[in-house]
């Protein structure tokens, strides 16, 4: 199974899908001059930078399909206009399932496995 992922969140004034797909986490470097990974652990430590949070839920939205102009006035609404702590958790959400892969993919995962189990002859499957 391939994974996208993206991620699907309840943020802000409705229901939005996010993705950091490479050339969105690129970017994201750029901006916040540091790796994913050393981001992910800015947000998750309490060590953020204000990049590490706005440009993560922008470039997370267009990643999913939003447009930028559309991106960037939700952040600006919805970010900028609002205690950053509440939009700490939504961008580690966004970035961990670039990083790590989103839940919904590793449960998607484990049903195709599960799937391939039970169409095994079972012959197969007491062998093993």
């Amino acid at each position: 199974m391939s994974r996208d992922a993206s991620i699907t969140l309840d943020w802000a004034d409705g229901t939005y899908t996010f993705r950091l797909a490479i050339g969105q986490l690129r970017e994201l470097q750029e901006k916040c001059n540091a790796g994913p990974a050393h981001i992910l652990s800015r947000l998750s430590t309490g060590t953020w930078m204000v990049d590490d949070i706005t440009e993560t839920i922008r470039l997370g939205l267009i990643g999913g399909g939003a447009n930028p102009v559309e991106a960037l006035r939700l952040v600006r609404s919805y970010v900028e206009e609002r205690p950053l702590a509440e939009s700490i958790l939504p961008a580690i959400s966004i970035l961990g399932a670039a990083v790590v892969g989103a839940p919904d993919e590793d449960e998607a995962q484990k049903k195709s496995g599960e799937a391939e189990t039970m169409t095994e002859s079972p012959a197969s499957q007491t062998e093993s």
